[in-house]
């Protein structure tokens, strides 16, 4: 299949559709009207397997309590040790109905209020909220940004660690919205950092599947041949790499048996959450038939942002398009160009974009947008030229 092809059969309409990106601008941005390149999910409908697989469970049409079946996690071990090289056991896999859940759930589970978690900025929002709203005390270690290329600080983590006692460590990788797709090197170096202070590690790496260059994601657990795994528990899910967001299935993956008790105390508790039915059969239908699919929207959103890069360093050659690694979420630095109290007023008035701020992943990144490149080609392109025009 080309990519006309795939545009032609995939890409879809969502306006209508009770879509937030699309359908909740007004209560979002307060007006409609905006080009959305917000929010991270696609603009491609999932692939057909999935579709199929969970039709046919819609025909059987009894959605009760529901049991994970051993092929389940079969399909999920040989997806991630075929492209991770991480064979994950089924009695390390616990459920959640996202990533952003199991991070509120880690919190609860393995500190106390008023215990210190880290999170380096600039980092999804939503990773502020969950330790701020649990009544812990939010440690902020900013990432160093270089012309577009973010790299971490470990003295400045090291530093942070031992002055506010950090208990836990809420990493994102591949990093949104830096873009970065660690090293394996750069995490053996924070990882080292923290089991030095006896920090426990929370992975949270949703974005695994969206690899956009040469550099191969590394699983946290996998580092060094597994020297850290029984200090990490690892977040994934099939929501981002299928667009399958509000299915509401994730993953926890703890290795450590203690660990794992105490996770399982904590949720017996508080967590009662069922197994997502949908979500299972979608995810186990993705992981099994959605290798060629996914491959497809890789290139969709690779030559997206190549586009836009060379575009904007054509005509705007003061503006900084930031490194894409990982993740179909690009910063784009345009305090060259625009006054950062006048970004707003810039980008929704003038351009009429519907965007993501920099001051919401982190305050020092006030005059950054981030943009959605998991869309049509021709969506981007009008982006583009609204910044361009606008700009000139």
């Amino acid at each position: 299949m080309t990519k006309q092809e795939f545009l032609q059969t995939y890409l879809v309409e969502r306006c209508g559709t009770d879509c937030s990106k699309w359908d909740g601008l007004k209560e979002k941005f307060g007006e409609e009207n905006l080009l959305a390149m917000w929010v991270a999910d696609m603009e491609f409908k999932t692939c057909d397997e999935i579709v199929e697989a969970m039709m046919e469970r819609t025909q059987h049409g009894v959605f009760g309590y529901s049991c994970v079946p051993d092929d389940y996690y079969q399909v999920f071990s040989d997806w991630m040790e075929r492209r991770y090289h991480f064979p994950v056991r089924k009695e390390w896999v616990r459920f959640s109905t996202g990533c952003v859940t199991a991070i509120a759930w880690m919190i609860h589970a393995f500190t106390k209020p008023g215990d210190s978690c880290m999170i380096l900025t600039p980092v999804y929002y939503p990773f502020h909220n969950v330790v701020t709203n649990g009544d812990r005390n939010l440690v902020r270690v900013e990432l160093n940004y270089d012309n577009g290329y973010f790299t971490m600080d470990y003295k400045a983590i090291e530093k942070a660690i031992v002055d506010n006692q950090v208990k836990m460590f809420i990493q994102c990788s591949p990093h949104n919205p830096a873009g970065r797709v660690w090293t394996e090197e750069e995490l053996d170096r924070v990882l080292e950092v923290c089991r030095r202070h006896d920090v426990l590690v929370i992975s949270d790496e949703i974005h695994q599947d969206i690899i956009l260059g040469e550099k191969p994601f590394v699983p946290a657990a996998i580092v060094s041949g597994g020297k850290y795994r029984d200090m990490v528990i690892t977040l994934n899910s099939a929501s981002k790499t299928f667009n399958l967001a509000t299915l509401l299935h994730s993953h926890i993956i703890i290795t450590n048996d203690e660990l794992r008790k105490t996770y399982d105390r904590f949720a017996s508790a508080l967590n009662r959450t069922e197994v997502s039915i949908m979500g299972m059969i979608a995810a186990k239908a993705g992981y099994a038939y959605g290798e060629e699919w996914l491959g497809h929207v890789l290139d969709v959103v690779r030559d997206n942002y190549q586009y836009l890069k060379e575009e904007m360093n054509k005509q705007l050659p003061e503006l900084t398009v930031c490194a894409l690694e990982g993740t179909y979420l690009v910063m784009i630095d345009l305090r060259s160009y625009v006054d950062t109290e006048q970004l707003l007023e810039f980008v929704q008035k003038q351009c009429r974009l519907a965007v993501d701020y920099g001051e919401w992943f982190g305050e020092a990144y006030k005059g950054f947008i981030r943009l959605n490149l998991a869309t049509n080609p021709d969506y981007v392109k009008q982006a583009v030229e609204r910044i361009i025009t606008q700009i000139n």
